[in-house]
Formats: structure tokens, C-alpha cells, sequence
């Protein structure tokens, strides 16, 4: 097991920004960039034994400072949307950047996902990349100055593992995640619609035209947001469920199964021309599947790829989004003193 590191550019503040390559002794490789914390590349074995990049992004750091669609990115300090960027915390209301029409969505107008992460590998564990950010108080109008840490770690059973950690001296909110984008047939072969899906969850939470959880927590049976079996993705896709007409397909947050254990299969995803798939495990109470509905052709990735709607999809683990605004859902509020630790887990194998 070995990580490599490289330059990659200079962004305009005059700090590097690097990328690392953590590979284990079976071949599989997954990149970090400290722009944005984004996982560039992870490259694993298909069924037949040949390498894949199964992962969404671009080849330069030009492409990250240019791009809106979060490749890979590391979200806070806020994944997702909170309703018209407001919330109240110890009664004093907050007011956050709205960047996704009238709301809030990922961390606000410079969320984590644009800027650049201080790393170091940890010698003492192996394969371990950290980086780590400190978010001033005030900081996209969020409380509390907050200390971040996150850490890649890259497993000999081909597992790529996030384990995030936060601390503040204030009470704030966090809700870190990321914001990968697979594709288990190859980052360029086009869309995701004959991938299988299930995730370990028999409630959603219902949104309304603008992707804002109400509050209302309803049940997956006999609606199209059932996946607790493996189903293709494209299989309900243009449904005329309200929910998905929403969204333009899928968007939304399911309510896990998994009661906060890692251990507890969450979702998998599997690509049956690649054989290639891919078992989510989390300690966090929701995930969010996006189904890639607004990618629109404007990014060249990787090797000139051009990603289309729907050419990747996300599973980002996370607190319920708008979860501070409704009293139902879990809650993101870490009080000052207190640690934020939540550990997500992304493994590969073949059929």
C-alpha cells in the first residue's frame, strides 16, 4: 500500500494544490485533490480483471475551479439544501447565503467544495490521507469557528472509507458528506439508467418543488422510491410520481435502516456489464440518491469525456437536508465541546 503525491496547480490566493494517489496491493487506486477535497479518480477491477475508472471528474485543476456540478467534492459545511438559507439556533436566527434560488444549498457561495484543504499522510495508519480546515466563525454566515478533519482511507478488501471530524466552540450546524458521482460501467461510457440500485430503507423524506424536505416522512411501498430490492435505476425514472417530477428524476433523501451502524449494508449499486459493485455502509441517518438529473453536457472531464444527464448518479450520506428547519428529522446541531464523527464507507467487488 503506498500514496504518492503530485502538484497540480496554483490557485489565486498563491496556495498549491496537490493531488494524492492512495493505491493497495490489489491495484485499486483512488485520487484526492486538495481542492475542494475532491476524489478525482478510483479505478477498480471489473469482472474480467481489467481497471476502471468508475468515478466522474476532471483531469485539471482548471475544470475544478470552473465547475458547478461538485465532482467528487467535499461538501460543508452544510450538505444539501436548507429552506431560504434560514435557520434559528439558541434563538438568534441565522441567515446563509441563498445559492439554489431562494435556499441554501452545500456550504453556500465558497463552501468547502472551493477551497484548499491542508494534507498530510498519516504514517501511523495505514494508507491514510488527512486534510484538514479551519472554518472561521461567520464563515458563509455559519456560526462558531469550526475545525475539520477529514481522513481517506484506502483498504486492502477495496474499500474506500471517509471518516469525518469536527469540533467547535460554538454551537453550530454541520453536515459533511460527499459528493461523488459513479459510474460502474466507466466515467465515460455513457449513462447510468441500466445500474441497480437498492438502499436499506423502507421511508423517504418528501420534498417540494424546489427539493426542500417538508418535514413529511412517508413510506417507499408502492411508490417509485422503492429500492429495497436491487432496481434499475431507469426503471421509474420519467414516472409522473410527483416526487420525481420535482426533482427531474431522482433527488432525495431516504431514511436508512441502518441505525447509525456501519456495519449494516445502507445501499449497493451494481453495473452487470462491468460486473462491477459497489456496497455503501454509513453511520449517518440518511442518503441522498441524485441521480445526475442536471448534468448537462457543459463539463469535459476526464480524457475529454463529455458528461450528459444522467451519466453518473450520487449516494451522499448525510443529515436530513433542511433537518435544522424541521424538528422531526435528526438533529445537525454539534454543541460547542462536542465532537462531529461520522465514518462512510464506499467497497468494491465484482459479481
Amino acid at each position: 500500500m503506498t500514496i504518492e503525491k503530485k502538484f497540480l496547480g496554483t490557485v489565486s490566493s498563491g496556495e498549491e494544490v496537490y493531488i494524492y494517489t492512495l493505491k493497495n496491493s490489489n491495484g485499486m487506486k483512488s485520487e484526492i485533490c486538495t481542492y475542494g477535497g475532491a476524489i478525482v479518480s478510483t479505478i477498480v477491477p471489473d469482472k474480467n480483471g481489467e481497471f476502471r475508472d468508475i468515478m466522474l471528474g476532471y483531469d485539471n485543476l482548471d475544470g475544478y475551479l470552473k465547475g458547478n456540478k461538485f465532482f467528487g467534492a467535499l461538501i460543508g459545511r452544510f450538505g444539501n439544501r436548507i429552506q431560504y438559507g434560514k435557520f434559528s439556533l439558541n434563538g438568534k436566527e441565522y441567515q446563509l447565503a441563498q445559492n439554489d434560488g431562494e435556499n441554501h444549498l452545500h456550504g453556500g457561495l465558497k463552501g468547502f467544495d472551493k477551497i484548499v484543504w491542508d494534507s498530510k499522510i498519516i504514517e501511523s495508519e495505514p494508507n491514510t490521507l488527512e486534510l484538514s480546515y479551519f472554518s472561521p466563525n461567520g464563515e458563509e454566515g455559519y456560526p462558531g469557528n469550526l475545525t475539520v478533519k477529514v481522513n481517506y482511507v484506502l483498504t486492502e478488501d477495496n474499500a474506500l472509507e471517509i471518516n469525518y471530524y469536527a469540533t467547535t466552540d460554538e454551537d453550530t450546524i454541520v453536515n459533511l458528506t460527499n459528493h461523488a458521482y459513479f459510474n460502474l460501467s466507466g466515467h465515460s461510457s455513457g449513462d447510468v439508467l441500466n445500474h441497480k440500485l437498492m438502499i436499506n430503507a423502507d421511508k423517504f423524506t418528501v420534498n417540494d418543488k424546489s427539493s426542500i424536505p417538508t418535514g413529511e416522512i412517508k413510506e417507499v411501498t408502492s411508490t417509485p422510491m422503492d429500492f429495497r430490492t436491487l432496481t434499475s435505476i431507469g426503471q421509474n425514472i420519467d414516472s409522473d410520481y410527483e416526487q420525481i417530477v420535482f426533482g427531474n428524476g431522482f433527488d432525495h433523501n431516504w431514511v436508512l435502516n441502518t441505525n447509525g451502524s456501519d456495519s449494516l449494508k445502507a445501499a449497493q449499486a451494481v453495473a452487470e456489464d462491468t460486473g462491477i459493485i459497489m456496497d455503501v455502509y454509513t453511520t449517518t441517518p440518511g442518503v441522498q440518491f441524485y441521480s445526475g438529473n442536471f448534468i448537462d453536457g457543459t463539463d469535459t472531464g476526464k480524457a475529454n469525456a463529455t458528461y450528459q444527464i444522467r451519466n453518473g448518479f450520487c449516494l451522499e450520506t448525510q443529515y436530513f437536508p433542511n433537518s435544522i428547519n424541521c424538528s422531526n428529522f435528526a438533529s445537525p446541531i454539534l454543541k460547542a465541546g462536542d465532537e462531529y464523527k461520522h465514518k462512510t464507507i464506499y467497497k468494491f467487488s465484482t459479481l
